[in-house]
């Protein structure tokens, strides 16, 4: 029997995204300027840092700032500060400007930012400061004692489909820590089973999550204007899909185009990969994508639910950071700077329970009060109804976002809080009604999705355990069949889930090896018996630019 590798730690960072790598950076200055000496680490999965990190993105600067204040924007790696910003509705066939962007939604001094570069350059600074980086290992159980969190198991290698042992087999190592810190990103499978155990959701509103979809575009030289903004309502969404698309100018002759789609949907028919090409049917868009090349293709949830929906955010031995604890600004579509802040202010107490020696869920409760009287909360407040509003469709949400605006964040009623519930729920049986019968994928320009995966740069090791886990396939196959028409096979943007001929009847074909880590599955599904867990380490997409 093998025996797993132990390694002793005192602080662990889980996922290389900016939130853990802010954090990071940020503790080892503090424990260097107090002369203490601790080991800090950070676990990613993907075979590099940068490799699974995708995002719009437009950055505010605000937490770079604080955590590089020596460095001038220049030295920070943007493409470019934004230039030029534009808010349109779009109809079918036209693009209606509106007459100003509300400033709650400007992105006036911010950057457009490829997510991959940031990160690969923050983990940079991270070994510079230090900090050890494991790539190609995945966390996939938490280590307790008791209630206590006091480490993380990595993924077992070498095991085959059938849950054998291959000749290469290696168990996973037990990496100890004193703190642990989940920066896994959205539906992280050890920060899901953390909330789970402790009922860090009580009381809160549910967790409201959203999948954005995009693809970059090379483009003629000269033709992109590094900097151009421009984000979209209407179609291709209509009134009753929450979402909306963006289009950002990068450097080198790139059109970042994207697609982001609430997963509150009522039609089961939904997909948002084909919403993302029935966008480029607009005329506008194609007038701008027609002379030039796709080159890359991806996907990521992200957390709209708002302040309301944030759990609690620490536990005996472990804290939640970024969009593990649900960071984001539905109404401004950014979250890497409350992401990095996060990051920050958990590595602050974290300095402090190093100091003290104490990690219980007490001592730790002090990062909990910290996001409350942080700039994070300030700004989350405000718009901690955004979201609820577009319950009522397209109109009603931007009505309760101007109510917002001049109530200091109260929604409909000037209600303080609005309830909502999860996106999965609001699914109605029956509706299949089908929004793509005039989709015509040419491969050049409008593209299926195994195309588009192929572009995602997306690879599993194809005789492993699948890392999706049905926990009842015969769900999928009568009961899901005949209430939703298998919604699965359109909510993935990756076709993981195929429903094929089976005799007189059907079974579910799960292409594992084409998913690209979106964990919509794992959200979406409405009998929630999806389990997305990480496949053996270092599989999945090679992002680059995204």
């Amino acid at each position: 029997m093998s025996e797993r590798e132990v390694l002793d730690l005192d602080v662990l960072f889980v996922g290389a995204g900016p939130a853990s790598l802010a954090g990071a950076i940020h503790l080892k200055r503090l424990l260097s300027k107090s002369g203490t000496e601790a080991s800090v680490a950070v676990l990613e999965k993907a075979s590099e840092i940068g490799a699974h990190s995708l995002s719009g993105a437009i950055v505010d600067p605000r937490a770079l700032r604080e955590l590089f204040p020596d460095f001038p924007d220049t030295d920070l790696p943007f493409e470019a500060e934004v230039s030029e910003e534009h808010l349109y509705y779009l109809t079918e066939n036209k693009k209606i400007p509106f007459p100003f962007v509300p400033p709650s939604m400007s992105h006036h001094h911010c950057f457009v930012t490829s997510l991959g570069k940031l990160t690969r350059w923050l983990g940079n600074k991270c070994e510079n400061e230090g900090v050890d980086i494991f790539c190609g290992f995945a966390g996939t159980k938490l280590l307790y004692e008791g209630e206590q969190v006091v480490g993380v198991r990595t993924g077992d290698r070498g095991i085959d489909k059938n849950g054998e042992k291959k000749p290469q087999f290696e168990p996973g190592a037990d990496i100890r820590a004193k703190v642990v810190i989940l920066g896994e990103g959205t539906r992280g499978s050890l920060t899901k089973n953390l909330i789970d155990r402790h009922e860090l959701m009580q009381g809160c509103n549910p967790q409201v999550w959203a999948v954005g979809v995009k693809e970059l575009w090379q483009m003629p030289s000269g033709t992109v204007p590094p900097g151009y903004v421009a984000h979209t309502m209407g179609f291709p969404l209509g009134q009753a899909i929450f979402g909306g698309a963006f289009l950002y100018g990068m450097q080198n002759d790139i059109w970042d185009l994207g697609l982001v789609v609430g997963l509150d949907y009522q039609n089961p028919g939904v997909d948002s990969h084909h919403e993302l090409q029935r966008l480029k049917n607009h005329p506008w868009i194609r007038s701008l994508l027609s002379a030039g090349k796709m080159i890359a293709y991806g996907a990521k949830s992200l957390p709209e639910g708002g302040w309301y929906s944030i759990p609690k955010l620490s536990v005996g031995g472990a804290m939640l950071i970024g969009d593990s604890a649900g960071f984001m600004n539905g109404q401004r579509l950014k979250g890497i700077h409350l992401a990095m802040k996060s990051g920050m202010l958990a590595a602050e107490t974290t300095a402090e329970a190093l100091a003290t020696g104490k990690f219980s869920e007490s001592d730790l409760a002090d990062y909990d009060s910290r996001i409350a009287s942080s700039w994070i909360r300030d700004e989350l407040w405000k718009v901690r109804n955004f979201h609820q509003g577009f319950d009522r469709g397209l109109f009603g949400g931007l009505a309760n976002a101007g109510i917002g605006l001049f109530t200091g964040g109260r929604g409909w009623g000037i209600k303080n809080r609005l309830s909502s519930e999860a996106g999965h729920k609001k699914m109605q049986k029956g509706v299949k009604k089908n929004r793509y019968q005039d989709l015509q994928f040419d491969g050049t320009y409008l593209f299926d999705k195994v195309t588009d995966v192929y572009y995602s740069a997306t690879a599993h090791e194809e005789d492993q355990m699948p890392h999706l886990k049905i926990r009842d396939q015969d769900v999928c196959v009568s009961k899901c069949t005949e209430e939703y028409g298998n919604p699965c096979e359109k909510f993935c943007p990756a076709n993981v889930y195929e429903m094929l001929p089976d005799g007189d009847g059907q079974r579910l074909q799960i292409n594992f090896s084409n998913c690209v880590h979106c964990k919509t599955c794992d959200i979406m599904d409405p009998y929630q018996i999806i389990d997305w867990v990480p496949p053996e380490g270092g599989d999945g997409p090679v992002w680059v630019n995204l």
